[in-house]
């Protein structure tokens, strides 16, 4: 271990880390429809990817369903920040239900290119992984014209009409090296690939990326506080990994962090995906300090402003809407 590791027992708590733009968004709009509407307030999916944010909702009198048809007619239902596919406004207006779209706006905006370069009859490679519910709203967008591309291993299965007409797009949660290495590949194939005119990988996403590769070559061992079904929360495992981290785990909390993991420990690097609340990072802390990790050095290489509006919905009586609906 290089002097620099030894040097007493330490966390790197990396900067920004923890709920993005999108995500406070999102988990505040159900908040506010229970605070505004009353329970319950039905929610389609997980409003994001963490088990404690959704089970905080729940007891607040959230219903979380996986289709919309399981929502009674009459009633609120609000899309997650990962968006959903036209099909799914469509099945809420047959259901008579009055919905809140807390669809992120960074997702609403890969949407939107989705519908104008199908307009224009591109060929859309849609780099993401399959089976992500952002990746299948956006398809839905315009699935006759979009592919996915889950990753370089699977450019060579690429087929389109004409290379001269191809532009590819992302889900907002990758690893942004791993994407740009799919994205050269793919030019290799197809010179003439477009690119979209900003790059669709959040800012947050990128930002977390960004801190934890500051922190990973200076720790023996990296957490990263999220749960297993947020796929930023595990490309940042992943991107510690590949920047030099000894060793690296994702955890919903501090109870499943490993004693034994901690053994020649000296320095633990420390971050949290996008849909991670503050107050488990803590926990976290409060149990690396039990244990004589309590120097703890901030490492902020970029910060962060941006603050998206609630939806547009939550001002308007959705309660008076969803009766409207019932009886029309």
């Amino acid at each position: 271990m290089s002097d620099s590791r030894a040097a007493g027992r330490r966390v790197l708590l990396a900067a920004p880390r923890g709920y993005c733009a999108g995500v406070d968004r999102a988990v505040v709009a159900v908040e506010q429809a229970l605070e505004q509407y009353g329970a319950p307030v039905y929610v389609r999916h997980e409003i994001v990817h963490n088990k404690y944010v959704v089970r905080t909702l729940e007891k607040k009198g959230a219903i979380f369903v996986e289709e919309t048809s399981e929502v009674p007619e009459g009633e609120i239902v609000i899309f997650s920040a990962h968006g959903v596919a036209p099909e799914v406004h469509r099945e809420a207006e047959r259901g008579k239900l009055a919905t809140v779209d807390a669809t992120c706006p960074l997702v609403t905006k890969v949407h939107k290119e989705a519908v104008r370069f199908a307009r224009e009859d591109y060929d859309i490679l849609l780099i993401g992984h399959e089976g992500h519910e952002e990746v299948i709203g956006t398809t839905g967008e315009a699935p006759d014209h979009i592919q996915l591309v889950d990753g370089p291993k699977d450019v060579g299965n690429v087929e389109v009409r004409d290379p001269e007409k191809v532009v590819w797009l992302s889900q907002t949660t990758l690893s942004v090296d791993e994407t740009m290495e799919t994205v050269g590949a793919l030019k290799t194939r197809f010179p003439q690939l477009i690119s979209p005119p900003s790059d669709d990988i959040c800012y947050a996403t990128q930002n977390r990326q960004t801190a934890i590769k500051e922190i990973a070559d200076r720790s023996d061992l990296v957490l990263v506080v999220g749960s297993r079904n947020s796929s930023n929360s595990v490309r940042m495992v992943e991107v510690a990994l590949g920047a030099g981290a000894r060793t690296a785990h994702l955890v919903d909390n501090a109870s499943e962090i490993d004693e034994a993991w901690l053994e020649g420990v000296g320095t633990i690097g420390l971050s949290s995906g996008a849909s991670v609340p503050e107050v488990l990072v803590e926990g976290v802390m409060e149990w690396l300090a039990e244990r004589g990790f309590d120097d703890v050095e901030v490492v902020q290489p970029v910060t962060e402003h941006i603050r998206f509006s609630l939806p547009k919905e939550l001002r308007r009586d959705l309660r008076a809407e969803a009766k409207a609906r019932l009886e029309a």
